[in-house]
């Protein structure tokens, strides 16, 4: 429901409802289990929407802690928090610490997943984006077209 509500754009409404699957979740599976991460990750996603990155980048992470600490620290769920977070400092234009992370995820992905995965194509969108943002044009179209390749390769009709 709380998904539903941040798609709508109602974050008051989604906000109680992250927060109490938060405490759930706590409270019935320890505070460093992977589902907390998880709700930790949704809650800090509503705050990015919302342009609140001082609340969104601490819940992020701890969630990065908890998976990284769980399952180490080259699994594909470390790699979308990676992700998250860059998005965040990317977001208020703060280039050079989203960076590493985006290298970071996209290299986790392509080792866990393999190089025609639709998370590498992510990964690799969006660090096309940040140079396109940087004006660099020239790092940011070879990114932009492998990620397309991948994509497409993938959504072939009889692939899905």
């Amino acid at each position: 429901m709380s998904q539903l509500y941040s798609h709508k754009g109602n974050y008051s409404a989604a906000e109680p409802l992250l927060y109490r699957s938060l405490e759930i979740r706590e409270t019935t599976l320890g505070e460093s289990h992977p589902s907390v991460a998880t709700s930790l990750n949704n809650l800090a996603l509503l705050y990015r929407n919302q342009g609140n990155y001082s609340a969104a980048e601490p819940l992020l992470k701890r969630s990065l802690e908890i998976f990284e600490t769980t399952f180490g620290e080259f699994h594909p769920h470390v790699a979308q928090i990676l992700n998250n977070l860059s998005q965040i400092y990317s977001d208020q234009g703060n280039h050079s610490a989203a960076e590493p992370l985006l290298y970071r995820s996209l290299e986790i992905r392509e080792t866990t997943l393999g190089e025609s995965h639709p998370d590498v194509a992510q990964s690799l969108n969006n660090l096309a984006l940040l140079y396109s943002n940087q004006g660099n044009y020239d790092a940011a179209e070879p990114l932009f077209l492998r990620s397309l390749e991948i994509r497409e390769t993938a959504l072939k009709p009889g692939k899905l």
